[in-house]
């Protein structure tokens, strides 16, 4: 394993009923006004927008709504909540919702205090806010673990960049697995999916021999696939839904990171997928990830070789190492079909696109066992048409 230093700063209040229990003695720590940040009507629909004012306004505060923000937040609405952050003096945010919410305010909480634009504080001048108002998040569409580290993947339009934004930690999290039981299965899926892309990102990153963090790494795997089958099975049952909901704050705490530099190539690829189409994220990891790892045999064999045999049970009796590298890619393409996520970027609807400019503006990341060029990042997505 590589060097690390472990520092964590946010405080999570896992469970039942965790936003009535805790949410009053973390307001009393804030300021007046507090910035309730969320989506669009699904809260108000199960009753969590009820429940958040009421304690809101039982602690005495003013609440100043920051609503409408999308599934991939794009950086104009990061600006709209900066100005209404200041207008407002807000003093403290409470997101509300899913990776989409969580991410925006990370960087409406940096901006507002910052006179210089944060895109170009970032990838310009290459330095990172170091002001931010304070935040809690509660969560109610799990799958991107976004309440558990400090970056943020915003897409800015008119560069048709998708990008991540480094922003505030959250104060505390509060991860209620209740809340989740309204999601709609199919995002329910997606985001499960996404755990286990981040859990897959980051094991395939380097060093490449077998590690502790790796193996922690395998029996996430292992979980989320387990609970995603599960919660077909019955998805009434609150169980599967509670262990991922901890799954996908595992994926990106840190945990799975230590002495590692991750891959994340897949994720890099999808952002600009979705840079210019928007697509759902999860669903867009679904197609790119087994074409990807088609791509990165030979050099990926190890790696792919034992995820076959730890997390998705192929046995080793017989096989080569590649032979193993074959079966975990098989695996995870016929998981990807029974789930039911699509394999096809026409099953999502996308066709006439620029693959050519998608290709070119993908970030290429150091942790990748290949370092892949323009042309066969363009191969791995015309073969995903």
């Amino acid at each position: 394993m590589n060097s690390f230093t472990y520092s964590y700063p946010t405080k999570v209040y896992f469970g039942e009923k965790a936003a009535t229990k805790n949410l009053p003695a973390e307001l009393a720590k804030t300021g007046k006004t507090v910035m309730l940040a969320y989506g669009g009507d699904s809260i108000k629909k199960n009753g969590i927008y009820d429940e958040l004012v009421g304690i809101l306004k039982e602690a005495g505060k003013e609440i100043a709504e920051f609503t409408g923000i999308m599934s991939n937040p794009t950086y104009v609405k990061v600006q709209e909540g900066a100005r209404l952050a200041k207008e407002k003096n807000v003093g403290f945010i409470l997101a509300v919702g899913g990776g989409s919410v969580i991410d925006c305010c990370k960087i409406v909480s940096a901006q507002a205090k910052s006179d210089t634009d944060i895109w170009k504080m970032e990838f310009d001048e290459h330095r990172f806010p170091m002001a931010f108002i304070p935040m809690g998040a509660v969560v109610t569409a799990f799958g991107t673990g976004a309440e558990m580290n400090c970056g943020a993947v915003i897409t800015h339009e008119e560069k048709n960049l998708k990008n991540g934004v480094m922003g505030a930690f959250y104060d505390f999290a509060i991860l209620d697995p209740e809340y989740t039981m309204t999601m709609p299965m199919n995002q329910v899926i997606s985001g499960a999916f996404d755990s286990l892309s981040h859990s897959m990102e980051t094991y395939m990153g380097s060093p490449r021999e077998v590690n502790y963090s790796d193996e922690i790494n395998e029996a996430t795997q292992r979980n989320i696939i387990r609970n995603i089958r599960a919660m077909l099975i019955n998805p009434a049952d609150r169980q599967p839904r509670s262990e991922l909901v901890w799954a996908a704050a595992m994926a990106e705490n840190g945990i799975l990171k230590f002495g590692k530099v991750t891959d994340f190539q897949c994720h890099m690829l999808e952002h600009q997928l979705g840079a210019y189409t928007d697509c759902n994220h999860g669903r867009g990891l679904a197609v790119l990830h087994p074409m990807l790892y088609r791509h990165m045999i030979p050099e990926a064999n190890r790696q792919f070789a034992r995820l076959a045999a730890e997390v998705w049970g192929v046995s080793p009796d017989g096989k080569s190492e590649a032979e193993l590298a074959e079966s975990f890619i098989t695996a995870l393409s016929d998981f990807i079909k029974e789930i039911g996520l699509p394999t096809t970027l026409t099953e999502m609807g996308i066709a006439d696109i620029d693959l050519e400019a998608i290709a070119k503006s993908t970030i290429r990341t150091d942790g990748c066992v290949k370092k892949f060029t323009d042309e066969e990042l363009l191969a791995v997505l015309k073969e995903c048409i």
